[in-house]
């Protein structure tokens, strides 16, 4: 919430102790019987509201908007923040490696706002379990998907012996401590936001570059928790997540855990030829969609992925110039010399828990057809999703193939095999993901990573790009590049 501040009537009296009151009211603070709005509670968030003749701010600036009440005298009664019959307190001690206990004391020392930056496989979970733990506060967890909606609340109810709400996936039961995919908060937070005094966010760098960032805003907690492997590298990003979250209170990386807190691991790049008809197809293909590209970015040299496509769909050779740009990802998808050298990955390490990475879901099926590994996409129903991760964790499936559902946030520790066939637009963040669900540790395990690139097409680039932030991400170690 952003309303432009308006000049608004400044009535002489000022309002009695009982003519001021602190409301939310959908996705907003009320602030009822204000007379005037000061400078500093402009600078709290403060702004007129035309259509209701009133005062509102976002509910994230609740306590700045308290405490410039408090400074400027103006008497008031704060009814904004909602209550529970009960307060979770049925939290059991939750055991933290040292770097997680670092993490939490930074937090706390933050004055419990900020993000922890942790690699894929770390126990971010149990960071935000023990914090959860130590303030005993109602709590919102805030996960991007469906899958990590019911991993979350498993994992609560490990040490919260109260009820553990959700919603999502079907389900409204809401409770001092929840648990919600980042669509239910959006559509609505603007009810439940008031609820909660400690907001915890998954794989925060969702958030940060405007999309559906005011459903954090429209939550009144002042303490935030925000949890990523791959923050934002764009500084306006950045700054947006430290007005939303709080700084980045701890960071560790790849280098700092491999071999003592994850696994080792060992990543292998195949680079697969193309069939000469394929070859030649994507020659093509290309050929058109880099003459029509060449033209736009010599007028528009600044311009996003978006506004490429709303300009191809301007013109008949624009939209032509897209089709290719599509065919050609279609082409090395799933190209026959990947499928065969897959097929040959997947019988040489028959006896291992293999993880299937590609670039969509039509991929992800056509290896499940082929290979006879079972899919995991978003059109798995929840049971049936739950179903096949407890066999794939008792040895009843070896391998899953997947496009995204497996990038975040799930937990496979079983897995020590990764092939990825493809990746999508999510570059060096997504890759860092993939290579951290064959990380989790177990003894003695050393995980094994092949990414296949077809030979002398635009994945060599991307695949450059993305063992790059890797290798940054990991501290400059790249031994374990085969």
């Amino acid at each position: 919430m952003r309303p432009a501040p308006a000049p608004a009537p400044l009535p002489s009296a000022l309002p009695s102790p009982a003519e001021i009151t602190l409301r939310f009211d959908r996705g907003t603070l009320l602030l009822e019987g204000l007379p005037r709005c000061t400078a500093a509670l402009h600078e709290a968030g403060v702004v007129w509201d035309p259509r209701s003749a009133r005062f509102r701010a976002p509910p994230h600036r609740h306590r700045a908007v308290v405490a410039a009440l408090e400074a400027e005298a103006l008497p008031f009664t704060d009814r904004a923040l909602g209550t529970w019959t009960s307060r979770p307190v049925d939290w059991s001690p939750v055991d933290l490696r040292p770097y997680q206990r670092a993490a939490l004391t930074a937090w706390l020392a933050a004055q419990g706002r900020g993000l922890a930056v942790m690699p894929t496989g770390s126990g971010k979970t149990r960071l935000a379990l023990a914090a959860m733990a130590h303030l005993r506060l109602p709590t919102l967890c805030l996960v991007p998907t469906l899958v990590l909606l019911h991993q979350w609340r498993s994992e609560i109810a490990r040490f919260y012996g109260g009820k553990v709400g959700v919603w999502g996936d079907g389900l409204r039961d809401l409770a001092p401590v929840m648990v919600m995919t980042f669509e239910s908060a959006y559509r609505h937070m603007a009810r439940v936001g008031h609820r909660f005094e400690l907001l915890v966010v998954d794989e925060a760098h969702h958030f940060g570059q405007g999309a559906r960032d005011e459903l954090l805003e429209m939550a009144i907690a002042h303490h935030r928790l925000g949890l990523t492997a791959t923050p934002s590298p764009l500084p306006d990003a950045a700054a947006e997540l430290r007005r939303l979250l709080g700084p980045t209170v701890f960071r560790t990386e790849l280098a700092d855990l491999a071999g003592t807190y994850l696994a080792d691991f060992d990543l292998h790049v195949l680079h697969l030829p193309l069939d000469p008809d394929e070859r030649a197809e994507y020659d093509t293909v290309r050929r058109i969609f880099g003459s029509w590209y060449a033209v736009f970015r010599r007028a528009a040299p600044g311009a996003e992925w978006k506004d490429v496509v709303a300009a191809a769909q301007t013109s008949h050779e624009g939209r032509a110039a897209l089709r290719c740009w599509r065919r050609s990802r279609e082409l090395v998808a799933f190209t026959r010399a990947k499928a065969t050298t897959l097929d040959a990955l997947l019988a040489e390490h028959r006896g291992s828990r293999i993880l299937v990475f590609t670039g969509d879901n039509a991929t992800a099926y056509a290896i499940a057809r082929r290979n006879l590994v079972m899919p995991l996409t978003c059109d798995i129903g929840r049971q049936e999703r739950a179903a096949t991760l407890e066999r794939f964790a008792r040895g009843e499936l070896r391998g899953l193939v997947s496009s995204r559902v497996l990038n975040e946030g799930l937990d496979v520790p079983e897995a020590d095999v990764g092939i990825i066939v493809g990746g999508t637009r999510g570059g060096t963040g997504e890759h860092v993901q993939r290579i951290g669900r064959l990380l989790r540790p177990a003894p003695g395990k050393r995980a094994t990573v092949y990414e296949l690139i077809a030979d002398g097409t635009v994945e060599v680039r991307q695949g450059e790009e993305r063992r790059r932030g890797l290798v940054e991400r990991a501290g400059g170690a790249s031994g374990w590049l085969r």
